[in-house]
């Protein structure tokens, strides 16, 4: 059974590779590729579930892999099958054949064809980590796939302002769910004190006697994860993030927000269920947030003029009915609705290209309703309401106010640090701390406890800085690596941590960040400027640059499995279980650093730059 398992996740990658090395000139190579590697996926995940119902279709969890191991640190990867993984098995593998059979025709003569097709690839990878994983570590890896090829395919059309633009605000709200995972595996390492699967948590009686004993942390564990499945399933208040993501050709926004990674969250919260069944609170929440999320979003689809945006919000409204039906219990129920609302959103975005002409013929014989509800809802309120729904409902403002506005403020005013001063002050402090943790008898010992507090908010500091910085890339790109420095001495002072550890952490630091740098400098060689005020679109003529640099742009914020993201796995398991604020400044500083690092490829790299056929627009629409 576990060769059944190793297959379905290595044919999608082993595709991606081939066609990653396959000449981009050669469409019907690519065509036939990804043709063949879909075909056998499916057929391969069709044998998988008739085997597996055959055989009676109990659990089966497979052994860990570790990955890493120092002390009582252990990273490992788990694999676990089930009928949620089975309906979702299924679900992707025929969603991802038909929308990839019909993407060969669709974007015939496409410049980014082979991109297309190998970050699809790549995406289906993360996709089949995820719903196989075992344990929380390997659900974010397949979790982070999942979030990075979004913002590619979003930015499918690297040359225009709006995709760029909305790439990256799909990714900072994805980047939002990253962390919650973090946290939610943090408090989970000091619920269990030990290594924990989902297998394990699906004992009833295990569950129940560890948080009768730490019930606050359950709670953490339980909030976090409803966080990350709201963000990732574009429900309140995260619902503006999906429309914007339908920038991208209609296969991806079919295959990615229509029918698979929109239920993402879907399948975190079923697969978490028998953690938090008996939490009343956390119930009433999901059900809330589905409730209204379901109520907002069926009057804001209603209203909409953009085909895609109507199927958005209906998609986003269905979901948040199927957060109901998992919050009373209904697990199967769920399942089947989860399933249904894949195939037909994406089936409406497949076809939506042609909906204009199909509407022209059905108009004529199209009536108004004769139980209409103006009767019964008073004119002013049917127009607040209409209104309301046409702004839809203010979400994106409500984003940018109470999120993104206020770390724009912050940035702001921490104007006076220049490459000078953070050089001529932050060096000597940095070194200073250094010298301190390892001579730590002349730091006062009620001092000591909060040094790692205070060194991480430095790090947060830096990181809120890098975010803000709209002139001098060399200045946002030496902050992000300061912060990750901050970090490592932060985690120091708390406690002993072996020195292998801290390698590994700030080795990917110091690699990904040199070469970056390495990029940046190349690239001012043959440009005037690369400043962050716009959007320049080197990657049209440097591309290679380009890659290499989102290449460093990957290892610097973690990527899966890259030594950096080991690493912020370490630095989360050195947190005590008292130092929330440590934890939540670290947390920050890495959803601050993920998102600067994206906008500061996008504006190098990507978007129409000075002299481009598209005009500039400068809000979305």
């Amino acid at each position: 059974m576990t060769y059944f398992i190793t297959l379905l996740l290595l044919i999608p990658l082993i595709g991606f590779l081939t066609i990653l090395m396959s000449p981009a000139q050669n469409e019907l190579m690519i065509s036939r590729l990804v043709f063949t590697t879909m075909a056998l996926h499916l057929f391969t995940s069709l044998a998988f579930t008739a085997f597996r119902i055959l055989t009676g279709g109990q659990p089966l969890a497979s052994d860990s892999i570790v990955i890493f191991s120092s002390g009582s640190f252990e990273y490992a990867m788990d694999f676990l099958v089930d009928k949620i993984t089975l309906v979702f098995l299924l679900t992707g593998s025929v969603l991802t054949f038909v929308v990839t059979t019909y993407s060969r025709q669709y974007l015939h003569r496409e410049e980014g064809y082979k991109r297309f097709f190998y970050t699809i690839l790549l995406f289906y990878s993360g996709y089949n980590i995820s719903i196989f994983s075992g344990n929380f570590e390997t659900l974010f890896i397949g979790w982070e796939i999942l979030g990075m090829t979004s913002f590619l395919l979003i930015s499918f059309y690297r040359d225009r302002y709006l995709p760029v633009k909305n790439a990256v605000k799909v990714f900072s709200v994805y980047r939002l769910a990253d962390v919650s995972i973090l946290l939610a595996v943090w408090a989970n390492h000091h619920l269990w004190g030990t290594y924990i699967t989902f297998e394990k948590i699906s004992d009833y009686q295990l569950v129940d006697r560890q948080l009768q004993t730490h019930n606050l942390i359950g709670i953490v564990v339980s909030v976090m994860i409803v966080l990350a499945a709201a963000a990732k399933s574009a429900q309140l208040p995260f619902s503006s993030w999906l429309p914007r993501a339908m920038e991208g050709p209609t296969p991806s926004t079919a295959i990615f927000y229509g029918a698979l990674s929109a239920h993402i969250g879907v399948f975190l919260l079923l697969r978490t269920w028998p953690f938090w069944q008996h939490q009343a609170g956390i119930r009433m929440l999901i059900g809330a947030i589905g409730l209204s999320t379901g109520i907002v979003a069926t009057g804001i689809a209603r209203v909409q003029s953009s085909v895609k945006s109507q199927i958005a919000y209906a998609s986003i409204s269905q979901i948040g009915l199927i957060f109901v039906e998992i919050a009373a219990g209904l697990e199967n129920l769920a399942l089947l609705h989860c399933a249904g609302n894949a195939f037909l959103r994406a089936t409406q975005l497949l076809v939506s290209p042609s909906i204009v002409s199909q509407r022209i013929g059905e108009y004529p014989r199209t009536q108004k309703s004769s139980s209409s509800l103006d009767r019964w809802i008073p004119q002013r309120l049917w127009t607040a309401l209409y209104m309301l729904n046409l702004k839809e409902w203010g979400l994106d403002f409500f984003m940018y106010r109470y999120l993104w506005s206020p770390l724009k403020r912050l940035g702001a005013a921490l104007g006076f640090l220049t490459t000078q001063r953070v050089t001529l002050f932050f060096v000597p402090a940095y070194l200073a701390g250094a010298f301190l943790c390892f001579n730590g008898h002349y730091i006062p010992l009620g001092l000591r406890q909060w040094l790692p507090t205070a060194f991480s908010f430095l790090g947060l500091i830096m990181a809120i800085k890098s975010f803000s910085e709209r002139k001098n890339v060399w200045l946002s790109w030496i902050l992000i690596i300061t912060n990750h420095f901050w970090v490592a001495l932060a985690v120091s002072f708390n406690e002993s941590v072996p020195a292998n550890q801290l390698l590994l952490y700030l080795s990917g630091v110091i690699f990904s960040g040199a070469t970056g740098y390495w990029c940046l400098s190349l690239l001012r060689r043959y440009e005037r400027h690369i400043g962050l005020g716009q959007f320049h679109g080197h990657i049209r003529r440097h591309e290679r640059i380009g890659i290499v640099f989102f290449l460093s742009c990957l290892g610097l914020s973690g990527f899966p499995i890259t030594p950096t993201f080991i690493g912020e796995d370490l630095v989360f398991s050195h947190i005590h279980q008292n130092q929330a604020f440590f934890a939540v400044f670290v947390s920050l500083g890495c959803i601050v650093n993920g998102i600067s690092l994206i906008r500061i490829y996008a504006r190098i790299f990507l978007g129409p730059g000075m002299h481009s056929q598209y005009e500039l627009t400068y809000r979305s629409s």
